[in-house]
């Protein structure tokens, strides 16, 4: 087990934590990221070989939801987690997307991340956590990769650009917006929205990539 770490700084006014060296010590790399009470533990595990007849870039991303994050139990007459809802396959494309680039084309080694959400405030919105503790996980590995990248979202509420909104505030946003960057540049948008104009949206890109800086 490697030497414990811990690197704090506050996010929007919330202390975002990210621990490494207590869980998971077999992994190539694994983060705890906290956000308020919200916790994604991710992990990364490396393949020793490259794996043969492929001519892509081996990387998996899973998004495990876990209803005990919430305090719940599943339902049904099982009482098992279920399939991946669609909300779990969308975070772990918006996981996947800002990654990807920054890794060698020519990697052929298995490269998997899990991302399990260990808790779930129902205020801050693990997804972005994910996107952060998985650019942590590589930074860490063995993998060659051209990160850091941090993520987050903007919202506009009330005429003013709001960073990291609560899921409560989100339902009176007019703008939902992530934003994952490098030091040097963007590298991945992704919005919903109602009617705005173009130059809230431009102001949003920007404020998210200063945050993320």
């Amino acid at each position: 087990m490697t030497e414990s770490q811990t690197f704090e700084c506050e996010v929007g006014g919330r202390s975002l934590t990210i621990e490494t060296g207590k869980l998971a010590g077999q992994a190539g790399g694994a983060v705890t990221v906290r956000y308020g009470d919200t916790v994604v533990l991710v992990t990364a595990c490396i393949g020793k070989e490259p794996r043969e007849g492929v001519d892509f870039l081996p990387l998996t991303v899973d998004y495990e939801e876990r209803l005990y994050a919430a305090g719940k139990i599943p339902g049904g007459f099982i009482r098992r987690e279920g399939r991946p809802s669609q909300e779990a396959t969308l975070a772990g494309r918006l996981t996947d997307r800002p990654l990807r680039p920054l890794l060698p084309k020519a990697w052929r080694n298995d490269i998997q991340l899990i991302n399990t959400i260990l808790s779930a405030d129902q205020e801050n919105d693990p997804d972005i956590l994910a996107v952060i503790g998985s650019s942590a996980v590589l930074s860490i590995s063995d993998v060659p990769f051209d990160g850091p990248v941090s993520a987050v979202h903007i919202g506009y509420i009330d005429g003013k650009l709001v960073l990291n909104p609560t899921l409560v505030q989100l339902e009176d946003s007019l703008l939902d917006l992530v934003v994952a960057s490098t030091k040097k540049a963007i590298v991945m948008v992704e919005a919903g929205a109602q009617e705005t104009s173009e130059d809230i949206v431009t102001q949003a890109i920007k404020f998210g990539h200063e945050a993320n800086q």
